[in-house]
């Protein structure tokens, strides 16, 4: 959103990575025993199945409207002078620090409901951030959410939960979204979801219950911070005891999940980061050379096989937006 290049670099078509595999294109409504059953209707058959649908985030389905909604938000940002950013979340607070860096002039909100902000990693990097980004001249208001907002004087008008009101270009919303698991309530699976939503999953990932049907990411019940590097895990053994079973039908050799430990990286701008990890929790440059710099996505596009940093031809849909 705040640098095209990383975009273009970021979103990648299934079939760049997935070279002996299909790809197809449609929601999921239906599990039986046997089938999955997509929303055009057509079945697909499986022996084992593997559900990851995290959370109820809609995107676009190709990759250039992906990068032109990219480009869109981007165009947002720039024409901008003040800016609102709803959630303290990672998702929240990254966006703020980005602007902030890349944009100074520019007015930045941060309006979050909690008591502090990274309210899921411990209360002495929150104190950081909150720092951090006072630095850098982001208002962050805390324990207020936003009710409604209107229009005035071709501005808009956004009013806060204790009735104050903000005026900014535009907004971002940057809050969780529901689990995406709504659907498997008239599944054979709806006795798997926990009180939330969350499928209950065994030591090896197998969906309780379940001999065939694994589970990984977002959509589990496993009590550890949902991030994407224990997403990466959870199929790293997935794939691991899928593949057992399928050659040697032996579940004595399959490898076992032990959730993981409360580390977490945010990056702050462009160089600089909070980092939480076992025994310290720091801010500054040293976290920010192990994320801030890429965000990871070298490091993915190298574990999916692909170039960690192709050349990108100067398309269209970001001439002007360059550095």
């Amino acid at each position: 959103m705040v640098e095209p290049l990383i975009a273009e670099r970021s979103v990648i078509n299934h079939s760049e990575y997935l070279t002996n595999g299909r790809v197809i294109i449609s929601r999921a409504i239906n599990i039986t025993e046997t089938e999955v059953l997509t929303e055009e209707g057509s079945p697909i058959t499986y022996d084992y199945l593997v559900i990851a649908t995290g959370h109820d985030d809609p995107v676009p389905k190709t990759k250039m409207e992906r990068l032109e909604e990219h480009n869109s938000e981007n165009k947002k940002i720039q024409a901008a002078n003040s800016i609102l950013i709803i959630g303290g979340g990672p998702t929240g607070v990254e966006l703020a620090g980005e602007i902030a860096t890349d944009f100074p002039d520019k007015k930045v909100t941060l309006v979050h409901s909690g008591s502090r902000l990274l309210q899921f990693i411990g209360p002495r990097a929150s104190t950081k951030t909150l720092k951090w980004l006072t630095s850098k001249n982001v208002e962050v208001i805390l324990e207020e959410s936003v009710t409604f907002n209107t229009e005035s004087d071709g501005k808009q008008v956004y009013q806060l939960s204790n009735g104050k009101t903000i005026d900014a270009d535009c907004h971002f919303l940057c809050i969780g979204r529901s689990t995406s698991s709504s659907w498997l309530k008239k599944t054979i699976l709806n006795g798997s979801l926990n009180t939330i939503g969350k499928l209950m999953v065994d030591e090896y990932l197998r969906v309780k219950g379940r001999k065939n049907i694994f589970a990984i990411g977002d959509i589990t019940g496993i009590l550890e911070i949902k991030q994407g590097y224990l997403a990466q895990r959870h199929a790293l053994l997935a794939a691991r005891n899928l593949k057992m079973l399928m050659t040697e039908g032996d579940e004595s050799k399959m490898a076992t999940y032990k959730p993981g430990s409360s580390i977490a990286i945010v990056s702050l701008g462009r160089r600089d980061a909070v980092a939480q990890l076992p025994f310290i929790t720091a801010i500054g440059r040293m976290p920010g050379l192990i994320k801030s710099r890429d965000l990871f996505v070298g490091k993915t596009r190298k574990q999916l096989g692909l170039e960690p940093n192709p050349q990108i031809a100067q398309t269209t849909w970001y001439k002007g937006f360059c550095k």
